[in-house]
């Protein structure tokens, strides 16, 4: 078996990633945790391997860390142990403009509360009408994040569709209810530009 420093190189794996994960759980962040496993795990192999395997067996510890370290590396990502992708947090109150949710306590021009789809940690916001009083559970966007403590919020029901939805609506209605038959070209579509 290979040695470092009259230890066994098993020993020193076994050590070091042992060492990697008191320093992870003194410090979370998987700062350490994908090569403590890996090195953990290759010291283990080491151990059980025959020493008559000599320069082989570093070869193998070698790939063992790496095969571990990348599984490892793709259950700490997948899974999101740490909450490190971010998903339904906010990073600033202007990224609560156009959010979504419902209303928790009845929402007038001087109190309520909302409830935002994805809100953060703490979805629930104090929140005022920006125009009228919003009655509970009625579904809401936020139209001014306001700094973050209130937000001014409006009623989906009130927003409705605008003048373009409504007329782009009515031309569809028309073109269903027209006949479509094949129409010979007219004299001037068939007309070519003598130039």
């Amino acid at each position: 078996m290979a040695s470092v420093f009259g230890t066994e190189l098993s020993l020193l794996l076994l050590l070091a990633g042992a060492l990697l994960l008191i320093a992870e759980a003194l410090a979370p962040g998987a700062y350490f945790i994908v090569l403590g496993i890996a090195l953990l795990v290759a010291g283990l192999v080491g151990l059980v391997l025959p020493a008559s395997l000599g320069v082989l067996s570093v070869v193998i510890m070698a790939g063992v860390v790496l095969a571990v370290g990348s599984v490892t590396l793709y259950g700490y990502r997948q899974f999101d142990f740490y909450g490190g992708k971010g998903e339904a947090r906010t990073s600033d109150s202007d990224s609560l403009k156009g959010k979504t949710g419902r209303v928790t306590d009845r929402v007038t021009d001087t109190d309520g509360e909302v409830k935002l789809d994805s809100g953060g940690f703490n979805p629930h916001y104090q929140a005022r009408a920006f125009d009228d009083e919003i009655p509970e559970g009625e579904e809401i966007i936020v139209v001014d994040p306001g700094g973050g403590n209130v937000l001014t919020v409006e009623s989906m029901a009130v927003l409705g569709s605008d003048e373009i939805d409504e007329e782009l609506e009515r031309g569809r209605r028309r073109e269903d209810a027209e006949p479509t038959h094949e129409t010979e070209p007219s004299e001037r579509d068939t007309e070519t530009d003598p130039a």
